[in-house]
């Protein structure tokens, strides 16, 4: 294992000392003639130009108006894919291969002014010489076909202060993207933590409408109404609503400039029994009885130079109805997570970023409390026209109360995108 870890090691010396240019240049980039730093710190993180960019519907503000429409520019498709190598290591095995941990395949543009779309298909990706179905197995990374985003924006309705996207999209309850974060091996743990009888993740993109805007004081608001069951079919008639409200302060949105405070909630309904016999022929199942259940949260993140730190704490409680661990109590649950970021060298080059996770279940659930500490650095290759390749280094330690159970994973990976 030392002589692995030293030649990949040696392997990543040789890129940092000899690499010169990268030729990835994503879709808005080529479109703008911008470097992609332009809208991230480091992709995939938004900076704040990145994110009002988004905000206003793909369009740079102050120029809406200007902008060419995907029929008068080249196709606007981007991909991204990360190739590389990981090993896995609990208290009674280690594994370790090559793998494609990802691919992403991302069209988004103008149709015109204030209309715009964002599609992201993320293809299947099986096992080499494995069946057509792909082992699905927690111990090595997979990815099933999805269209995780197919949306369109009406920007500027209300100017700045009103904006609707439609469609299935990641919602603005997330204060902190976790489409875009840096760790590919360490999720933000909070968002993926699935109660007993719920289908609803935090984390997952959704299928609804949300309406959006901010103003010059820096306040910012977004509600929204979703199936809030991933991208199936909706299982009972109840929709789900959420709201995210934030406050900036300073020069910035508080992605990369200036501080940010918010705080967040979701409250949705689930099905308890079924009907059994009526499926309509866009999928919807009969569910009824349904139950609440609520997510609130709190979040910040604050900037000192090129030093982000971003802080989530999250509660969340389900009817006693959705609780089949203890059937006469709501199940309550906390969580949340600590990251600090550094980019580092000219045009933020090097990134260096430590991420801590906790997610507390009630005593009685068997997952047990979970705690994971998380370390990576990004090393861009390229200059200032082109920075779309990322040598990728990441170690994450997870530990569980229930049994001590402890995970060990190192991941080495080449990000590209172009």
């Amino acid at each position: 294992m030392k002589k692995v870890l030293l030649s990949l090691l040696l392997v990543s010396i040789i890129f940092l000392l000899f690499a010169d240019r990268g030729n990835a240049i994503p879709a808005f980039a080529r479109k703008h003639s911008f470097n992609c730093n332009m809208c991230h710190t480091a992709y995939p993180k938004l900076n704040d130009f990145g994110q009002r960019f988004r905000d206003n519907g793909y369009q740079i503000p102050g120029q809406v108006g200007g902008e060419k429409s995907i029929f008068a520019t080249s196709p606007p498709i981007a991909i991204r894919a990360l190739p590389g190598y990981d090993i896995y290591k609990t208290e009674c095995c280690k594994m370790n291969s090559f793998h494609i941990f990802g691919v992403d395949i991302l069209a988004a543009g103008v149709f015109h002014e204030n209309l715009s779309f964002l599609f992201i298909y993320t293809p299947r990706i099986d096992e080499p010489a494995a069946d057509y179905t792909g082992p699905q197995d927690g111990l090595n990374p997979r990815q099933l076909a999805s269209v995780e985003s197919a949306n369109v924006v009406f920007s500027n309705v209300i100017d700045n202060k009103l904006n609707f996207r439609v469609g299935r999209f990641e919602p603005s309850y997330l204060p902190f993207s976790a489409k875009r974060s840096y760790y590919l091996f360490s999720p933000y743990e909070i968002y993926d933590f699935a109660t007993p009888m719920n289908t609803f993740i935090v984390g997952d993109n959704q299928l609804g409408i949300e309406a959006a805007g901010h103003f010059k004081s820096g306040f910012k608001y977004a509600v929204g109404f979703m199936n809030g069951n991933n991208g199936n079919p909706d299982n009972n008639n109840n929709k789900d609503i959420y709201f995210r409200l934030l406050k900036t302060f300073g020069r910035g949105d508080g992605q990369s400039a200036g501080q940010r405070i918010g705080i967040f909630g979701i409250y949705g309904m689930q099905p308890t029994s079924f009907y059994g016999s009526i499926v309509s022929p866009f999928g919807e199942t009969d569910g009824f009885i349904n139950k609440q259940f609520y997510r609130i949260g709190l979040d910040a993140s604050i900037n000192w130079s090129t030093l982000n730190f971003q802080f989530l704490y999250m509660i969340g409680k389900d009817d006693k109805a959705l609780n089949t661990l203890r059937p006469t109590e709501d199940y309550e649950y906390s969580g949340g997570f600590a990251q600090i970021d550094w980019a580092v060298m000219k045009n933020n080059r090097l990134v260096l970023s430590l991420l801590y996770n906790w997610v507390f279940p009630p005593d009685y659930d068997e997952q047990g409390k979970l705690k994971t500490y998380s370390v990576l650095g990004r090393y861009y290759l390229g200059n200032w026209e082109a920075v779309n390749v990322a040598l990728h280094l990441e170690y994450t330690y997870k530990g569980r109360t229930i049994c001590r159970f402890r995970e060990d994973i190192i991941g080495m990976v080449i990000d590209f995108a172009f």
